[in-house]
């Protein structure tokens, strides 16, 4: 069976005025899983983003000059303006720039855009789990063996909740495990896709390195 390998971008820019772009430390992040899957022998044949730009530096910065393909069903969904709907275009101080308070808040503003809530958003759930799911057919459609995806948390959650059948809230469950960097990978045949393994990330495994997880 052929391999899909879902990676999650690195450590965006939490607080700034552009979100979409890697920090420091994610340049390094990125270096890290490149090297780790080179020595694991693991080379892609074909390699897939999202069309944001912490994607796409994250894919440059693990060591790939060549251009992707991109599905746009691969990006995250866009939290600014869901959390924006929520509260009425005045996102409180504390949810924008407060770690804790932002993903405790996020996490309850999923959950009612999944129930129907947030009226107006400039995607609609159904929409979001459609276009994952297009994403993936788009991807694992060659012949290729060895799929490569920068992608993102949310999205990755969805995949892997999508892919077990479990319930809708599991996705930001798994959203908010999702670690920067972090390998997820899918074995597929045809129709048939499955789950192989969820969130690993050996590239932090020595004690040098264990420092620089991070979840956003």
């Amino acid at each position: 069976m052929a391999e899909l390998i879902v990676i999650r971008h690195a450590q965006a820019s939490f607080g700034a005025d552009n979100y979409d772009q890697l920090s420091e430390l994610g340049h390094q992040q990125s270096a890290l899983v490149g090297e780790a899957l080179s020595a694991a022998g693991w080379v892609p044949d074909r390699l897939v983003t999202g069309t944001l730009t912490r994607q796409h530096e994250t894919l440059s910065s693990m060591g790939f000059s060549t251009a992707p393909e991109q599905h746009e069903g691969w990006n995250e969904y866009d939290f600014h303006n869901l959390l924006a709907k929520r509260f009425d275009d005045d996102v409180p101080h504390d949810v924008r720039k407060d770690r804790k308070t932002h993903f405790r808040t996020l996490r309850e503003t999923i959950h009612e855009w999944q129930a129907g809530g947030l009226d107006g958003a400039d995607e609609s759930w159904t929409d979001f789990t459609a276009r994952i799911e297009a994403a993936r057919r788009f991807s694992t459609d060659t012949d290729a063996r060895r799929v490569l995806v920068i992608s993102s948390g949310g999205v990755i959650g969805q995949l892997v909740a999508a892919t077990l059948g479990a319930p809708a809230k599991m996705m930001m469950e798994l959203n908010l495990q999702v670690k920067n960097t972090s390998i997820t990978k899918f074995i597929f045949s045809g129709d048939r896709f499955f789950l192989h393994e969820f969130n690993a990330t050996p590239h932090f495994a020595p004690a040098d390195c264990a420092g620089m997880l991070t979840y956003s």
